[in-house]
C-alpha cells in the first residue's frame, strides 16, 4: 500500500471505506518500546527502500520511534534481522544470503583463488 510519503510499503495500512478512518505501520503497531506511530514518520522511514532493493523471504524488520535529544523531534530506527540473526542495515539493502547460494558463492571463490594462484 502507498504511504502518506508516496512510496510502496506492505507493513503500511490504510482504511478510509465508509467513514473510516485507519492508518497504521504494522511493524511499530506490533513494537511494544516504540512511541505511537504518526503519519509523519513515513516520510523519514527507510523500510519501502529496504523492501524495494530487497526481495528476501528471510528477512524481517524491526522499527522503533525514538524522540529526539531533549525530547525534540522524533527518529525513526529499524533493526534488521535474517532469520533471527541481527545484520546492519546496510546489509538489509542486499538481503539474506540462502544457504544454498552461499554454497555456490563459496565454489565460485575457490575458482577466483585457484586461478590466481595459476
Amino acid at each position: 500500500m502507498r504511504t502518506p510519503a508516496g512510496k510502496e510499503c506492505r507493513h503500511y495500512y490504510q482504511d478510509f471505506h465508509r467513514g473510516r478512518h485507519v492508518q497504521e505501520c504494522r511493524l511499530i503497531h506490533e513494537n511494544l518500546d516504540s512511541l505511537p506511530w504518526r503519519p509523519k514518520d513515513c516520510t523519514r522511514c527507510p523500510v519501502p527502500d529496504i523492501l524495494y532493493a530487497n526481495a528476501s523471504l528471510r528477512l524481517q524488520l524491526k522499527v522503533t520511534v525514538k524522540p529526539r535529544v531533549l525530547g525534540l523531534g522524533r527518529q525513526v530506527e529499524v533493526e534488521a534481522f535474517c532469520e533471527g540473526e541481527p545484520i546492519s542495515l546496510e546489509k538489509a539493502y542486499t538481503g539474506c544470503i540462502d544457504p544454498e547460494d552461499k554454497k555456490g558463492l563459496d565454489v565460485f571463490r575457490q575458482a577466483l583463488e585457484q586461478n590466481d594462484n595459476d
